[in-house]
């Protein structure tokens, strides 16, 4: 881009301020700086945030994300902000559980990967949750297997599912309560766990900090732990592993 850029300023097609704009790391929008090298350095996009703004910002971000040719991916945006965006883009997808508004240029080449994703829910209470982590893997181009209401009070559920499981890259667990889910199959399979513990449940689930604290202090070794309620966060890092199995594989 840099080359082709120079090359058409030395044509004289491009004057200097269009390649300083065309080459500008970041864009002001004002109430925001857009990041257009993201994906350079990270290998995504950058992803908004839709809690907090407005439609109106989210639709100025998401049309300078688009100009850059890039994908787009909006997280926690309500129906109501979804529906004024899907005004103007009826090409985007909205998933109202997971609260995700997203874009993919199917143009584009998809290279052919191997391998999933499992995304482990202990309790339909948490399906929101775990719905953030799946559509967020998808989005950013990754096979998800889904395995829900599979929690350890009727942990029969979860072995009806473990080969299928154990077969996964990578295992984003997602639990409430007292946030056990992510133990057990952490002592189960071979690859890595993400575990998400969640707000769901009674009082002294203190709004998932009983979760939380169980996540990170279990028994099972391979266990790394986000947030409470960051299925978003879960999915990345589960992407980035999955991808870096990816990349081992194919050097192979």
């Amino acid at each position: 881009m840099l080359e082709e850029t120079l090359k058409e300023v030395q044509k004289g097609s491009l004057s200097v301020e269009e390649a300083k704009a065309k080459l500008a790391t970041y864009e002001n929008l004002g109430f925001a700086k857009v990041d257009h090298h993201r994906k350079k350095r990270q290998g995504f996009p950058e992803v908004i945030y839709g809690e907090g703004k407005t439609e109106q910002q989210i639709l100025s971000i998401i049309k300078a994300i688009k100009s850059k040719e890039h994908d787009i991916l909006v997280t926690r945006i309500s129906h109501e902000k979804a529906a004024y965006i899907l005004s103007e883009h009826p090409e985007f997808i909205y998933h109202e559980n997971a609260q995700i508004l997203y874009w993919k240029d199917e143009t584009k080449l998809k290279k052919s990967m191997k391998g999933y994703i499992a995304i482990v829910c202990a309790g339909t209470s948490d399906l929101k949750v775990a719905e953030e982590a799946a559509v967020t893997a998808e989005a950013l181009g990754c096979e998800v297997r889904r395995y829900y209401d599979v929690g350890v009070a009727g942990i029969h559920r979860l072995f009806d599912h473990i080969e299928d499981i154990r077969q996964a890259t990578v295992s984003v667990v997602v639990a409430g309560m007292e946030g056990a889910l992510p133990s057990v199959v952490g002592g189960l399979v071979s690859h890595p766990v993400i575990a998400v513990p969640t707000s769901v449940g009674y009082g002294a689930n203190f709004n998932g900090l009983s979760a939380l604290l169980t996540m990170l202090n279990s028994c099972a070794s391979g266990i790394s732990v986000v947030n409470i309620d960051n299925g978003f966060g879960a999915a990345y890092n589960a992407v980035l592993i999955y991808q870096l199995a990816q990349k081992g594989a194919s050097e192979k």
